[in-house]
């Protein structure tokens, strides 16, 4: 992650590019250095520009956003992290890009903020789900992956605390509103959920989430 988060913007409406620029242009440590109206498009100005955030619309033309995620995140050559923002709240939209590899799932209705964080959470390489489609995404990819009988509660070296943690994740709070509820600083909840996601061997968020809902460590 560079001082500076570069971000590239894919959306086929060029007002909607616009106005998610200007959201984020506005934080001083996020530049837009690209914009793309297509699948294609997105992948050549990624290419080019070699960002740390693509920020992903779903449905284009030519080539839709679910594609191009799936590309970018599987080239070896192109370290951006996805960030899928989405009009509808459709659970096989946002579970596929979930299996694609993004790493972040927004509503276009999302407030501003939680815009920003989403694309500083994803160039720290922490993933982030929208509280408005977590709930959804989850039961999805849950029932997609549920075996014959409930999986038992696994016996895990968390510590208590590492284990609120966790089921905080699992309800869609972020790093500053976990730190808010448990009374502690967003220093001491990052290396909460760095130890969460060492100890149970996950990739990001986005997977201690589902973790969390599959083994009933969700409160």
């Amino acid at each position: 992650m560079t001082a500076t988060v570069r971000v590239v913007l894919v959306d086929d409406q060029a007002l909607l590019r616009a106005g998610i620029g200007t959201i984020l242009s506005a934080h001083p440590g996020i530049e837009v250095v690209g914009e793309a109206g297509t699948g294609t498009q997105a992948l050549e100005v990624v290419r080019a520009t070699r960002p740390d955030v693509v920020c992903m619309d779903v449905q284009m033309p030519d080539m839709d956003g679910l594609e191009a995620t799936r590309r970018i995140v599987a080239d070896p050559d192109l370290l951006a992290a996805v960030v899928v923002l989405t009009t509808f709240n459709r659970e096989d939209y946002l579970v596929e890009a979930l299996h694609a590899g993004a790493v972040g799932y927004l509503l276009k209705t999302s407030r501003p903020e939680q815009l920003t964080e989403a694309v500083l959470s994803a160039a720290a390489g922490e993933g982030l789900l929208s509280p408005e489609v977590t709930r959804a995404v989850i039961a999805r990819a849950v029932a997609d992956r549920r075996p014959a009988r409930p999986a038992p509660r696994p016996v895990v070296p968390l510590t208590e605390r590492e284990q609120e943690v966790l089921t905080l994740i699992a309800r869609g709070l972020n790093n500053d509103e976990i730190a808010a509820e448990l009374f502690v600083s967003r220093a001491t909840v990052k290396t909460h959920v760095s130890n969460v996601l060492a100890k149970l061997a996950l990739r990001d968020r986005v997977q201690a989430v589902v973790y969390a809902h599959e083994h009933g460590l969700t409160g």
